[in-house]
């Protein structure tokens, strides 16, 4: 069995884990897409969309049209990059998403504004285009806005009204038929993130479960996560849903990850 890894970093602890775990059974095979030119002569039995740059979403969409198989697709990958994109395809599936707007760029929700001491309620502003480094921040005020505007002038954004919450993300992350979860203080919390809370998926409210089950039938997914935030009376909010995440620390991923590969690359079972 061939996997290729399209990933800048195939020592990533979830992929060197699994890829130890399929050494006797798999070859494993990186296209780093900040270094790689040109295609491979041959197609590998399975690849890894693990990178999310535009590069990386050129790869797998030649890949796919060539016949092969890319975990998550191309369309599906790209689909989470563009927060717009993600929101609306959410909302109307009838997901607990929170509601977003779109500017084209963030001077343009500033002037919305006007000279007003405070915006109707707090906002969460992010770049409309998820990257590395991207823009995620809540904003209280006209002021605090226009100071943002200042720094990300051109950047188009969206704009969420923060949802008051306990300052804590859940974050559930399913791989084939796995779910993992964890509790981990939001980014957007004064005191910054810490260490995660590891839970048991069961733990939570089958709703949210199957909520979470429900963005990867919508969203065409194998390996995802989903951030949620309580509202208070149990009620859940998906502020965020990412495509091939890390999972760090569940110690089970991995195994998890090999038994997909294994069952997509040979039929059931998946077991992991």
């Amino acid at each position: 069995m061939r996997v290729g890894l399209i990933t800048s970093d195939p020592h990533h602890p979830l992929l060197s884990s699994t890829a130890a775990l399929l050494n006797d059974e798999a070859r494993m095979e990186t296209w780093d897409p900040s270094a790689s030119e040109g295609e491979s002569e041959s197609i590998a039995d399975i690849y890894l969309l693990k990178a999310r740059t535009p590069r990386a979403l050129a790869i797998a969409r030649g890949l796919e049209e060539r016949g092969a198989r890319v975990m998550n697709s191309a369309a599906a990958t790209a689909l989470l990059q563009d927060r717009t994109a993600m929101a609306g395809r959410a909302l109307q599936a009838g997901l607990p998403f929170a509601a977003t707007r779109t500017f084209a760029t963030l001077a343009q929700l500033a002037s919305r504004h006007g000279g007003g001491a405070a915006v109707h309620r707090p906002l969460v502003v992010k770049s409309r285009h998820s990257r590395r480094r991207d823009l995620v921040a809540r904003v209280e005020s006209a002021h605090e806005l226009r100071e943002l505007a200042s720094a990300w002038p051109e950047e188009p954004v969206v704009a969420q009204e923060f949802a008051p919450n306990s300052g804590w993300d859940y974050k559930l992350w399913v791989i084939g038929d796995r779910m993992f979860a964890a509790l981990r203080r939001s980014e957007l919390a004064p005191q910054g993130r810490g260490p995660a809370r590891f839970l048991a998926p069961d733990s939570l409210p089958s709703d949210w479960q199957a909520a979470v089950r429900r963005v990867g039938e919508v969203f065409a997914l194998d390996v995802y996560g989903v951030d949620i935030v309580d509202l208070g009376d149990g009620t859940p909010l998906i502020v965020d849903i990412n495509a091939f995440p890390g999972v760090r620390g569940q110690p089970d991923a991995p195994q998890a990850l090999a038994a997909l590969i294994r069952h997509r690359v040979n039929g059931p079972p998946i077991e992991g």
